[in-house]
């Protein structure tokens, strides 16, 4: 007959420290500049590479009073190692800094997901990331209801439709202008339908949420996308009408565009931080 020696008792378990999390901040127009003022209001994030190719002379004042430890580069040097990159340059930003990040084996989060309708895009960053033996996040941006439309897709999706709807003014500078006068519209108008990738190659400073539901379901080449310019409207609305296997899905957003760009929703600067609490929150939903 075998017995039994009390074991002894535990010693309690100490708290562990906070985490930390060493940045690179990748680009200071409306959305960077936006995000990085509010990073204080997150603990466990230090700044410490600001990389931008022109940053705007408000952007370098509060960096010399408010993160006077970072350093304000064009380019990240090699010799860096930060804990996670953060992308909100735009489309160009994924080649020149999140490409070589990945190689470099440092994490990433993408904001400016509209560039990955070039074709090969999606491949060749998920190669880098293989490469480097770490992940990219394609962050949600301005839209809501990502996760379900990827879990819908595990359970077969049968079609996804994107609508797009801002204030006239905020297509101003796009082929928008040549489908219809923007200043004279008194009702909404739909100047263009057609696939995700078609939308986000023509309209890749507003269309980043059209690629972000398409790489989320159909792909994009299989997502129908309408954009609309509305005379009337003051905000940024966003539609997402999918079903499938998994039954129907539908979502209306309306967000406030960001004050220092009217073609961006200001929740792609909370959705930015989200993913930056997440990060470093011992709990993250």
């Amino acid at each position: 007959m075998q017995t039994s020696t009390p074991h002894a008792a535990a010693a309690p378990r100490q708290p562990l420290p906070p985490s930390s999390l060493r940045i690179a901040l990748v680009g200071c127009g409306a959305i960077g500049s936006e995000v990085l003022q509010r990073l204080p209001q997150l603990s466990g994030l230090q700044v410490d590479w600001v990389l931008a190719r022109q940053p705007r002379p408000e952007v370098v004042a509060w960096l010399a009073q408010h993160a006077p430890g970072a350093q304000l580069l064009q380019a990240l040097p090699e010799d860096a190692r930060p804990d996670l990159l953060v992308e909100c340059a735009g489309h160009s930003a994924i080649a020149t800094h999140v490409l070589p990040a990945l190689r470099r084996g440092i994490p990433c989060l993408v904001v400016s997901v509209g560039a990955l309708a070039a074709p090969g895009l999606v491949e060749e960053l998920a190669d880098a990331a293989l490469q480097g033996g770490t992940r990219v996040q394609l962050l949600p941006g301005a839209i809501g209801a990502i996760d379900a439309l990827a879990a819908a897709r595990e359970g077969g999706l049968a079609q996804v439709t994107y609508t797009g709807t801002k204030p006239a003014a905020a297509w101003k500078g796009t082929p928008a202008e040549a489908a219809c006068d923007l200043a004279a519209l008194t009702a909404p108008f739909c100047f263009f339908q057609g696939s995700a990738r078609e939308a986000a190659q023509q309209y890749p400073r507003n269309a980043n949420v059209a690629a972000t539901v398409a790489l989320a379901g159909l792909g994009l080449d299989a997502t129908e996308v309408r954009l609309v310019a509305d005379p009337q409207c003051s905000e940024n609305r966003h539609q997402i009408a999918a079903q499938g296997a998994f039954g129907r899905l539908s979502l209306e957003l309306a967000g406030q565009p960001l004050a220092a760009n009217p073609k961006t929703s200001a929740l792609t600067v909370f959705s930015v931080l989200r993913a930056l609490r997440n990060a470093v929150a011992p709990l993250a939903i």
